[in-house]
């Protein structure tokens, strides 16, 4: 099992934690990790962008100038996409872009970013993190302490109003619970900071 330190707020080592090998020791499947993140933000696109083909534009009834002795191209309608105010070719629609990855998948994703994290020592454990009343200067004086990355992912088993008021104007620092964390903002911040109680839980939902 791998172990990793526990410190307190103040950045001082009170002990260690066990990690179980099976989420937090595994060989990282980076195939997996890409697949999950590229579902994820394929799934945050909204797909409403839209722009009228030739048969939507206003116009087009009648040939807009003679066939010759102009010195123009031939043209037989104003909505040609090669005209100005004209339609155009394979104009983008309205759709939906989200589609399914087996749970197999996620799940080895999953804990291929938690391996990771390990791995190259960006994972932060904390005995706890919690503080009396909601202070930005608090949290950004922990972060400190505890020596966390600009973007930094706190990870907590149950929501603390504290917590998450006092990181949400810190930029680059994002608060999830266990059960809404995901595998895109995982590898997309450079620290993962996680309470006793938040590992315990992971294990404990994720195995």
């Amino acid at each position: 099992m791998a172990t990793v330190k526990k410190l307190n707020m103040a950045g001082q080592e009170v002990g260690t934690i066990e990690l179980n090998d099976e989420l937090f020791g595994i060989e990282p499947n980076e195939n997996a990790v890409h697949e999950v993140v590229k579902n994820y933000l394929a799934n945050q696109r909204q797909g409403t962008q839209s722009a009228k083909t030739r048969g939507e534009v206003r116009g087009g009834g009648r040939k807009p100038f003679r066939q010759k002795g102009t010195g123009r191209h031939r043209q037989g309608s104003s909505t040609d996409p090669s005209q100005v105010g004209g339609g155009i070719v394979f104009a983008p629609k309205p759709r939906d872009y989200s589609y399914a990855v087996p749970k197999k998948v996620k799940r080895l994703a999953l804990k291929s970013a938690l391996s990771a994290k390990v791995q190259d020592n960006e994972m932060i454990v904390l005995d706890e993190l919690k503080f009396e009343e909601p202070k930005t200067k608090e949290m950004v004086k922990t972060l400190a302490n505890i020596g966390a990355a600009n973007k930094a992912l706190i990870v907590m088993a149950e929501k603390d109003e504290n917590v998450v008021r006092s990181a949400a104007n810190i930029q680059g620092v994002r608060t999830v619970l266990v059960s809404t964390m995901n595998v895109y903002e995982i590898v997309n911040h450079k620290s993962f900071i996680a309470t006793e109680e938040a590992i315990k839980k992971i294990e404990e939902v994720y195995l």
